[in-house]
């Protein structure tokens, strides 16, 4: 039994300030994505890679009927995460025993989408075969990454991003809107110095800056900045200074790598000391974090003992991180690391700070006094001010969470940090210590707040947190003397890993735990017995009854009660799945009826009443099923809990169904949709989807009971199609479609079954739990097919689901090119297969889907195709 979490957004981000000229690159992305399946935007940091995938994703979502979905890689350093980080972006819920990759291929094989991959260059072994797969087992997907270096493949095309042109600042500048750099100044500019603009006065002094910054729009936007205490001449000659220190006197001679590290460099000397320690302490958080997380990883003292491991940290002396080598591609990712000698320094990229022959003199290593004096303590009220000054000078970038305001560091911002840290011997290890016990904080306080009214809160909390949670597992796990903290924090995630929806990533950090930490230990008895369900949830039975067995018996030799209950918990629950019934029965009745143990989590008890329910209804025992199961609810109803209730309410649902008491069968399952929406359980929301399914079948709604099976199915296509290879699951489901499909002519099914595959989760549910409601049509925004596509997008059916006459609902006639149009985008067509089928330009095949989209009323081609299918 495992549920999912709210996605993070993994939808296009969300300009905050305004988007510099870029015609001829967006452009060109477009008419290469038009025509190829593989492009990767190089350049280097700083340039606007990111930016400008966005626009080009944008630009060409209409034209991708299951939408557009980002892969965010900057926080993410093991690439065998990089195919379930792609899953979580397509909002897959894979439970199946396939490897990740295979299972990702095999979910998105009919889809038509657009993947940006963002952030490639670190982990490029991993996204190429992520993308190679990709084209290889399916025709419909196509491929936007960015990346410092290219992905290797004879697929790809690449689009090199280069730095804004600046004009001579010696030309003619009476028209400095048509260039990009000097653009993109004014607007920074303007927002720190209202009423700023380009001017007869100013603009050689601005053209001359921007072409002093090589164009790089990073480097500008942080010396806009400065116009709040500077003017545009003194900015210049404070940046011809700072130059001429890199280059001995010329400032001339700087080549591009290095004008990022140099502007970069200013910014970071213009801060307080204080601001420059919570920058490089602010550095070892990969993604981005709350207020609280800021304090926790940057309070306490410079240097010395502020490099000693927190208190409630076990083991772990100061130094004892191995020493980190440089890396080849200069990223400076290791995941840990003590002081390094002045000429093994881990470097940022060559392109973004340093070039390769750059070397480091010991006068150029900075130690605690150079920032703060040793006796000074970083106290929470020096982290806000810090934080402030940071967002003010633009290094930090303010966004908003689930839980109220976040922070992040721009990716080539928190590689300068981290260099910056790693000057100061035993900082980064206590750093990465301090973030690595304030996940385990926080994780237990959400573990023991789980069984109760805030479900909703702390997993949107916790997929907030998701990179700091694997930064902070990997540095455990490859940190000798930190590894038993990794393993502790990896089973007080339990919840996570297993309610909502993340078996495959929490086995994989419990089998890495695990093999670092095979000491006799409570730590380990509770990660073997959550691997054992992890491996059951992805249908590996036989390994999960192995593990959880080796955890009931080191709990029993540890005199651990609660872990030997969760161990038995275990045991009983992949006894039910292997179907032995009779022991799995027995077992449940005797924990059940033994009463939570002191120390074990009321989840696991509420769900071993669940398992015993649902034996007993295999076994026909409904009347008991159903009493075990009021029990549970009212357990649940006290504390305010949803995830177990909805699982309650499931299996009440199903002991009225063998009661053949349908109506309050369907009653106790549409309660349990609510919640599994509420706390966005995809698994438990295909389950309940089937049952009513077969109630509908049972009480001879059979157009309902298509829908229903369509819908259930869309559902199921994210998690496994084969629903696991279930017997009892697939008979049921089979019965409903034999019965409907006989009630229902051969059409009617089809129409009926098809609508089901059209509604998203929401709209889904929205149906399910009502009888008569219509889903209304929302605007898609991603143009993603099933996530906000409806019943009946076009409002071109009547309440019988026959379809009405297209001039009295819509009130539009289509010209005839523009039917044939809309005819092959029907059929799945592009605009450039269109634009060739009918033999016209791409560009006017791009304006009669665009009218026929406005004329309609509609965002997305996914609702074009269905108003067609509506008016055969």
């Amino acid at each position: 039994m495992g549920g999912s979490a709210p996605r993070r957004d993994h939808r296009l981000p969300v300009e905050t300030t305004s988007f510099v000229d870029r015609r001829g690159e967006l452009a060109a992305g477009r008419e290469l994505l038009a025509r190829t399946r593989l492009v990767t935007l190089t350049g280097p940091g700083g340039v606007g890679k990111t930016r400008l995938a966005a626009r080009i994703a944008t630009a060409v979502r209409r034209t991708f009927p299951d939408g557009v979905r980002c892969v965010h890689l900057s926080g993410l350093d093991d690439p065998q995460l990089v195919p379930l980080a792609a899953a979580d972006a397509l909002d897959l819920h894979d439970h199946s025993a396939r490897p990740p990759l295979q299972a990702l291929v095999e979910r998105v094989r009919d889809r038509r989408l657009l993947l940006l991959i963002d952030n490639c260059e670190h982990l490029l072994p991993a996204c190429a075969e992520l993308a190679a797969a990709l084209l290889h087992g399916t025709t419909g997907v196509r491929i936007l990454a960015t990346s410092r270096h290219r992905l290797g493949l004879t697929e790809e095309h690449l689009l090199d991003v280069r730095p804004l042109p600046v004009p001579d600042p010696d030309s003619d500048l009476s028209a400095p809107e048509g260039y990009p750099a000097l653009a993109l100044f004014a607007d920074r500019a303007a927002a720190v110095v209202p009423g700023f603009r380009l001017t007869a006065a100013n603009r050689t002094a601005v053209a001359r800056l921007c072409r002093r910054l090589d164009g790089l729009p990073l480097a500008i936007e942080l010396a806009a900045v400065r116009m709040r205490v500077l003017d545009v001449d003194q900015l210049l000659d404070r940046l011809d200074d700072r130059y001429r220190l890199l280059t001995g006197g010329s400032p001339a001679a700087l080549p591009r790598h290095q004008t990022l590290r140099a502007a970069v460099d200013w910014s970071h000397e213009l801060c307080t000391g204080r601001e420059r320690l919570v920058w490089a302490r602010l550095s070892v958080l990969a993604g981005s974090f709350d207020l609280e997380t800021a304090e926790a990883v940057c309070a306490g003292e410079v240097g010395g003992p502020g490099a000693e491991p927190p208190a409630g940290s076990r083991g772990g002396a100061p130094g004892g991180v191995d020493r980190a080598e440089p890396l080849e591609d200069g990223t400076g990712r290791d995941g840990g690391g003590d002081k390094l000698p002045a000429a093994t320094i881990t470097r940022l990229h060559p392109q973004d700070v340093l070039h390769p022959q750059d070397v480091l003199h010991p006068q150029d290593v900075l130690h605690p006094q150079d920032v703060l004096n040793p006796q000074d303590v970083l106290h929470p009220h020096d982290i806000l001010d810090a934080i402030a000054g940071l967002v003010d000078k633009s290094v930090l970038s303010r966004e908003s969470g689930p839980d109220g305001t976040r922070y992040r560091l721009l990716d080539t911002l928190r590689h300068y940090g981290l260099d910056r840290l790693r000057r100061l011997p035993g900082e980064e290890p206590a750093a990465r210590r301090r973030q690595r016990d304030w996940m385990l904080h926080r994780a237990a306080a959400c573990e023991r707040a789980w069984f109760g009214p805030g479900q909703r809160a702390i997993v949107a909390r916790l997929r907030a947190d998701q990179d700091n949670l694997r930064t902070a597992l990997d540095f455990s796990l490859t940190t000798p003397g930190d590894r038993l903290p990794g393993l502790r924090l990896a089973g007080t995630l339990w919840f996570y890993w297993h309610a909502c929806g993340a078996p495959r990533e929490g086995r994989h950090w419990l089998d890495r735990a695990l093999a670092a930490n095979p000491e006799p230990t409570p730590e380990r008895a509770r990660g073997l017995w959550i691997a054992g369900l992890l491996a059951a949830a992805t249908h590996d039975l036989t390994a999960g009854l192995s593990l959880a067995r080796d955890a009931h018996a080191l709990a029993q030799d540890l005199d651990d009660e609660a872990e030997a209950a969760h161990a038995a918990y275990a045991i009983g629950v992949i006894t039910l799945f292997l179907g032995d019934l009779p022991t799995a029965l027995e077992h449940f009745e005797t924990s059940v009826a033994r009463g939570p143990v002191p120390g074990q989590h009321l989840s696991l008890y509420g769900l071993d009443q669940v398992e015993l329910a649902c034996a007993l209804g295999f076994l026909g025992e409904a009347d008991r099923a159903v009493e075990v199961c009021e029990r549970a609810r009212r357990m649940c109803e006290r504390h305010g809990e949803e995830w177990v209730h909805s699982y309650v309410l499931r299996m009440l649902a199903l002991a009225h169904t063998v009661q053949r008491d349908w109506r309050r069968a369907e009653h106790h399952a549409r309660r349990a949709l609510r919640l599994k929406l509420a706390v966005h359980d995809v698994l438990g929301i295909a389950l309940t989807l089937d049952l009513l399914a077969h109630v509908a079948t049972e009480t001879r709604a059979h157009e309902r009971a298509a829908v229903l099976l369509g819908a259930a199915d869309r559902t199921w296509s994210g998690i496994d199609r084969d629903r696991w290879g279930s017997a009892a699951l697939n008979a049921t489901r089979h019965d409903s479609e034999t019965r409907t499909r006989e009630a229902l002519n051969g059409p009617v099914f089809q129409r009926a079954y098809e609508r089901g595959t059209r509604l998203g989760l929401t709209e889904t549910v929205a149906y399910a739990v009502t009888d008569d409601r219509r889903p209304k049509a929302t605007p898609d925004v991603t143009g993603a097919r099933g996530t906000t596509d409806t019943a009946d997008p076009t409002g071109t059916r009547r309440t019988d689901g026959r379809p009405r006459s297209p001039h009295l609902t819509t009130g539009v006639h289509l010209t005839r090119r523009e039917t044939e149009v809309a005819e092959l985008v029907a059929q799945g067509l592009a605009n450039q297969q269109i634009a060739d089928r009918l033999v016209i330009a791409r560009r006017t095949a791009e304006g009669h889907v665009e009218r026929i989209l406005g004329k309609l009323g509609f965002s997305n081609r996914s609702q074009i195709a269905a108003w067609v299918a509506a008016q055969r």
